[in-house]
């Protein structure tokens, strides 16, 4: 039996705050190839997976961009919405057809306003995916770039 990722909703939220949440929700498909953002545009929404796989990335000057997560079912994506000025981090896109809940980001934050329990509890939502996303890219970045034998990815 495998543990649900600390990072999903159904982790964090309430039932209530979910189904809150999820009374905004509009379900899209994205086809594969599909660039969902790129890193430093506006990020005025975020999406909940529901089947397929997205991967996160990250530009390198003078290179691709580099993966530094794949994302699957239950998993949010995108956090920038959430923090001034509301630009993308990273960047991702659709590795298959993913089928998701969007969510615009701008109404999200008014409910948040409006209701501080359910602006608590998706702020400690989000912060734990930051969280994890930070440390995988920390990860990442150090697998790629750190002198082999120097212990940095201890």
């Amino acid at each position: 039996m495998s543990t649900p990722s600390p990072t999903r909703m159904t982790a964090v939220l309430s039932s209530e705050h979910r189904a809150r949440l999820l009374g905004i929700a509009r379900e899209v498909k994205l086809p594969e190839g599909t660039r969902i953002f790129e890193e430093g545009r506006l990020a005025d929404r975020f999406w909940i997976i529901q089947s397929g796989t997205v991967t996160l990335d990250i530009d390198v000057p003078g290179r691709r961009p580099v993966v530094i997560e794949n994302l699957g079912f239950g998993e949010l994506v995108g956090w920038s919405w959430l923090f001034p000025p509301y630009l993308w981090q990273l960047g991702a896109e659709a590795m298959t057809l993913v089928r998701a809940q969007e969510f615009n980001a701008s109404t999200v934050r008014m409910m948040m306003d409006a209701d501080p329990a359910l602006g608590s509890a998706i702020g400690q939502w989000v912060g734990r995916v930051l969280a994890h996303r930070l440390h995988a890219a920390r990860i990442r970045l150090l697998d790629l770039y750190a002198p082999h034998g120097s212990g940095l990815t201890q």
